[in-house]
């Protein structure tokens, strides 16, 4: 089960963005990293394509770099405050989120 999934409100705790409370757009397990909008922000400057080719836009184009998910901390949706997860299993079988300081499920 994953730590944290798309959808959800997380804190960065780590870099420039510190602090930063938003939703995680994508998430990438196989590099253990997420994607947070409006956080990490970087500039990419692109030549523009061929004209046989796809059109993509040219020039600086800002988007979210995607980063390591140790830099994030879920934000439980009923304390409200940045928090560790812990699992819990349920007596049908299925393995939920829960927060670590107020002891609620999360899913």
């Amino acid at each position: 089960m994953k730590r944290i999934t798309k959808g959800d409100t997380v804190e960065v705790i780590a870099g420039d963005d510190r602090g930063e409370r938003n939703t995680v757009l994508r998430v990438l397990p196989r590099e253990n990293r997420v994607v947070v909008s409006k956080v990490n922000i970087v500039t990419k400057h692109q030549r523009p394509m061929q004209a046989g080719r796809s059109k993509t836009q040219a020039g600086r184009i800002q988007f979210e770099a995607p980063f390591h998910i140790s830099n994030v901390m879920l934000v439980c949706p009923l304390c409200n405050a940045a928090t560790r997860v812990g699992y819990l299993e349920l007596e049908d079988g299925r393995k939920v989120r829960v927060c670590r300081k107020c002891g609620e499920a999360i899913d």
